[in-house]
């Protein structure tokens, strides 16, 4: 019995939003990633870590793609796929890129640093020595809520906070 890619996609997603979970408990954004191997195996996992390292690089795509590597022995990930909730920035876009990674599914476009469809089409681009195949929209209203409540929450708190202040006269 064949398997529905659909569903696939959707079965892989999951574990990415399962990692963006992992982010926000932290109080990171929450925007997690997988890397699948050709087998279908999951390589590498990552979910957002800047705050908690301090460090601009720590996207759930770089932290899944490095573990990847290290995994599968090689930089070059041929033949795997990156499954991510939001759209890649253009960081992540160009490490996919230099990766080889062949195929990139994500869940929620990024309207503000969006480098895949958004704002840029780095993926695609035949100037660049390697693109991938997109898919977009995989499971788009969980990935999207997931940073909408975040958000909404982290608003909802600075305004709290604010609030408290001027009662304190500070």
């Amino acid at each position: 019995m064949a398997i529905d890619p659909h569903q696939l996609d959707e079965a892989y997603m999951r574990e990415a939003i399962a990692e963006a979970h992992k982010a926000a408990a932290i109080g990171e954004v929450p925007i997690g990633a997988v890397v699948v191997d050709p087998d279908g195996a999951i390589a590498g996992r990552g979910h957002n870590l800047r705050e908690t390292a301090q460090d601009p690089t720590a996207h759930a795509e770089l932290i899944a793609v490095r573990e990847a590597a290290a995994k599968l022995g090689s930089w070059r990930l041929t033949g795997c796929s990156l499954y991510v909730t939001i759209e890649p920035c253009p960081m992540c876009a160009g490490a996919i890129v230099l990766a080889r990674i062949d195929r990139v599914v994500y869940g929620a476009a990024d309207p503000k640093a969006g480098a895949v469809d958004t704002l840029y089409d780095l993926l695609r681009d035949p100037r660049l020595n390697h693109r991938a195949d997109v898919t977009s929209g995989v499971l788009q209203g969980e990935c999207a809520a997931l940073m909408q409540d975040f958000f909404r929450k982290l608003r909802s708190r600075a305004l709290s906070i604010r609030a408290s202040s001027l009662r304190k006269g500070v």
